[in-house]
């Protein structure tokens, strides 16, 4: 089940995605009480939290999601496409947007870094304001102010579901509500004060801001149920840039698999329901191979039972 947030007029909905249509959530489960003869307890919010694993309404929503899926004449009488919607961001508010560096060996290794084992290290966690948040389809503005390092990351990236707090690794899998598809668009050299008197911590801190500006977190189109993704770590994850491929490997090259990362996170920073985490990028970013990003470039980030993220960039006027 795969749970997305769109407009049709004005008002955000919800809906069950299947990549070229959508079925709202509203109208399916009107369609599944009547055939039946039931009252499915579907909690219809404009978060989908609630209908994915840890929400109240998870049985009901994955109820009609499998009666969807046995009845095609169904499905299709209430399907609509997906390019005559608006689709949005599948978490309008999310508590904490949470993103790891470095957690492919591929990726440090074209950086000139050295991979460290996981038994050697710990994972390298910071945050992305929520005014980074962007929508699939749409634009994302490169900043005149900076406008000439602008780079992509293709990300699984995990919701949370229910209240997590010092977490065991074997454990963590129960407080995932599901996983979405995050580009992290970064600055590679921002330099707020190009004239500025160096600090020894300035290096760090330009990274980090790099990361914050207007609209560099899109994720979609949907959030993937945690009962139609079992092990987050065997996914195949892409991203191409104007049609050529740039980024491609699977998730079981992550150095911290998703429950390692949530047992991590969660000893120091009580996770909550509907907290994003995105657990890095592979080798193929545009800074290693000197294809940074420009006005009109299209990207499409894709990792396999979720879904492609699409977005493209424009010059800030």
């Amino acid at each position: 089940m795969r749970i997305c947030r769109y407009t049709e007029n004005t008002d955000a909905q919800l809906g069950f995605y299947y990549d070229d249509h959508i079925v709202p959530l509203h109208t399916a489960a009107k369609a599944y009480n009547r055939a039946t003869e039931s009252q499915a307890a579907l909690d219809i919010t404009t978060s989908p939290i609630s209908c994915l694993p840890g929400g109240e309404s998870t049985d009901a929503a994955h109820a009609i999601a499998d009666w969807l899926e046995e009845h095609h004449a169904e499905r299709v009488a209430l399907q609509i496409p997906t390019d005559s919607v608006t689709l949005l961001a599948p978490l309008a508010d999310p508590p904490k947007i949470l993103l790891l560096a470095g957690n492919y060996a591929s990726h440090l290794e074209e950086e000139g870094r050295i991979a460290l084992e996981k038994e050697e290290t710990f994972p390298y966690v910071f945050m992305k304001p929520r005014t980074t948040i962007n929508h699939p389809n749409a634009p994302i503005t490169i900043p005149a102010m900076s406008p000439d390092f602008i780079d992509y990351e293709c990300e699984l990236a995990i919701v949370i579901g229910k209240t997590a707090k010092n977490v065991s690794e074997s454990d963590a899998l129960d407080y995932v509500a599901g996983y979405t598809v995050v580009n992290d668009i970064s600055d590679r050299k921002y330099q707020p004060v190009p004239n500025r008197k160096e600090r020894d911590r300035d290096a760090f801190f330009d990274w980090q801001h790099g990361k914050w500006h207007d609209g560099f977190f899109p994720f979609g189109p949907a959030i993937a149920s945690t009962q139609t993704i079992t092990d987050p770590n065997t996914l195949e994850l892409e991203l191409s840039v104007n049609g050529e491929v740039r980024q491609q490997t699977n998730t079981d090259h992550m150095i911290y698999g998703v429950p390692a990362v949530i047992e991590f996170i969660s000893r120091s920073v009580t996770l909550e329901p509907g907290d994003i985490i995105a657990t890095g990028t592979t080798a193929g970013t545009g800074h290693a191979l000197g294809k940074l990003l420009r006005d009109g470039d299209q990207m499409s980030a894709t990792i396999e039972g979720i879904g492609t993220l699409n977005n493209y960039m424009v010059s800030e006027s």
